[in-house]
């Protein structure tokens, strides 16, 4: 086993209950999203390298690929992966939980390297 973080991938996408939304209700969803994003910062064993908003070349409901934002971070392991992952089910907007506007996806690897054992 190596003891290389994950190079994870958190993929991130509006659905329609999100876009269903009237304008003026939006706000308490960018706070909620705000909170998920600083909670995820936040946890023990994830430091995020970088965030991506595709959100201007996007425009409505990502079920997939493209995302409407991604984050890239290193994890620990793949149980702080799917905890990182469940924090959409626990991040509230009033009485719902963030799941209800966003759907995640995780995409675990490891740093692009070149191998000792690749011949250059």
């Amino acid at each position: 086993m190596t003891s290389e973080p994950l190079r994870t991938l958190f993929c991130v996408g509006n659905n329609q209950n999100f876009f269903d939304l009237p304008k003026a209700e939006i706000g308490p969803v960018w706070e909620a999203t705000q909170e998920f994003l600083g909670a995820l910062k936040a946890m023990d064993g994830v430091e995020v390298i970088g965030t991506m908003d595709d959100d201007a070349h996007m425009v409505g409901p990502s079920a997939g690929w493209p995302w409407t934002f991604y984050v890239l971070a290193d994890v620990v392991d793949q149980p702080t992966v799917k905890a990182a992952c469940n924090l959409l089910r626990t991040t509230m907007v009033g009485e719902y939980a963030l799941w209800k506007y966003f759907t995640i996806e995780a995409r675990m690897g490891r740093e692009l390297t070149i191998r000792d054992d690749v011949e250059l």
